[in-house]
């Protein structure tokens, strides 16, 4: 076998070892041999040289520009000397001289060597890059290699992530060699190599799982309208379904909370309260802000702000702990919303009798809201099912807090008589 059969070969099996396309390092051998010739025949001269692809025969060509009268040897060539090589030159055309670089010494074949190792290792880095340039605001699954103070190391495969501070999950611990799944927030090029940066707090990450694990998700079917998140604590997911027989909330649980558990148990337990989203915004509001049950919503959307009225035994229920639970709400629908319970608001005029209006019947155009379920089975936290239920009507599952003949609406409704104009409280 010939020493060109034999670069042939070696190429080959660099492209299947190393993934590289066989033509880019075709390429770096030709740059290398120019870099080569240069050195020995002069940096002013111009060559260019061409391997076979088939054969890897090397060409080496010296380019001059056809003349009538010499002034400069390395560049240029008269006419009739260019005309012994081929009849058709004129003034003007550039004449390829073969060159055979017989003479190549020690230093050239280093020179030549260190150019096609470059080559391949950019080769290498841009194709990594490429890889992960894909997987941008993706998820991707990582094994833990080590700590480098307080950043946490992964292995990806064919390159190493870092996790900053700020995109760990308060709390959650990293053991060696575990499997997580990261998002994937952003890549970078580098000098040194294709730079990833991935999070386990974006609250994309939610989204992401929710794609990959809920097949009504991943088809489109079921749409993530928002996400608000604390990371390893509590998320509230709003979820709309495009398919009227698809129930949204449903389907995201799945048949005993197994498809959110799954979810769960990879965010290590961080709790999740799935939503209906509703393109009503005093519904999403209130939708938002479930456990709490809501008795009225108002809404000035050119402030983006909502005031909101709750029973008496629901408003903790509602703000949550440390309020967290108005806190997820406000991200989740974008607007301020200022919570008072039912007594509150009857003493100060808290919202007026045509935004109650405008709410019951935002509440009685939609099927689903009269349904004590719509509020409760979206949540799966032991803390929400200690919800009062003495206003459920056993015979009918229809919710009573909507129902504009109920006793709590008849004594909502008798501080309209002597509304006061009065607004206080603290916003969250």
């Amino acid at each position: 076998m010939d020493k060109n059969s034999e670069l042939i070969d070696a190429l080959k099996q660099i492209e299947r070892e190393k993934g590289i396309d066989s033509e880019i390092i075709f390429q770096a051998i030709e740059a290398s041999l120019v870099t080569a010739c240069k050195k020995n025949y002069g940096q002013e001269q111009a060559v260019t040289a061409v391997v076979d692809r088939i054969t890897g025969k090397v060409r080496v060509f010296a380019q001059k520009t056809v003349v009538e009268e010499v002034v400069d040897g390395e560049k240029e060539i008269s006419v009739d000397d260019a005309r012994k090589i081929n009849k058709k030159y004129e003034i003007g055309d550039t004449c390829e001289i073969a060159v055979t670089p017989k003479d190549f010494g020690r230093i050239s074949a280093q020179t030549a060597k260190q150019v096609v190792v470059q080559k391949i290792r950019e080769a290498e880095r841009n194709k990594v890059y490429n890889e992960f340039k894909k997987k941008e605001h993706g998820i991707i699954t990582g094994v833990i290699q080590r700590k480098a103070g307080k950043n946490i190391i992964v292995d990806l495969g064919r390159i190493e992530a870092s996790i900053s501070p700020a995109d760990q999950i308060p709390g959650e611990l990293y053991v060696f060699n575990e499997r997580i799944k990261l998002y994937v927030s952003e890549v970078k090029d580098s000098l040194k190599g294709p730079i990833i940066n991935v999070s386990r707090t974006n609250p994309e990450l939610v989204k992401k799982l929710f794609e990959q694990e809920i097949p009504e998700v991943y088809d489109g079917v079921i749409e993530i309208k928002a996400v608000s998140r604390e990371p390893g604590s509590r998320s509230k997911v709003a979820v709309f379904s495009k398919n009227p027989h698809v129930d949204a909330v449903g389907s995201c649980v799945g048949q005993d909370g197994r498809r959110v558990w799954i979810i769960v148990r990879e965010l290590n337990g961080e709790k999740m309260d799935i939503i209906e989203w509703h393109p009503s915004i005093r519904l999403f509001i209130a939708s938002a802000l479930s456990p709490g049950k809501v008795l009225a919503v108002a809404v000035n959307e050119a402030e983006r702000s909502a005031k909101v009225v709750v029973p008496d035994n629901q408003l903790s229920l509602a703000i949550g702990k440390d309020g967290q639970n108005a806190r997820l709400a406000v991200r989740l629908c974008g607007f301020k919303i200022d919570i008072k319970s039912e007594s509150q608001a009857k003493d100060i005029g808290f919202v007026s009798k045509e935004d109650y209006l405008e709410y019951v019947e935002d509440v009685c155009e939609t099927q689903d809201a009269s349904s004590a379920d719509y509020y409760e089975d979206e949540y799966y936290d032991d803390e929400y099912y200690e919800i009062d239920k003495e206003n459920e009507n056993a015979d009918n599952e229809e919710y009573e807090y909507y129902d504009e003949d109920d006793d709590y609406y008849e004594d909502y409704e008798e501080y309209y008589e002597d509304e006061k104009s009065e607004d206080s409280g603290e916003t969250v």
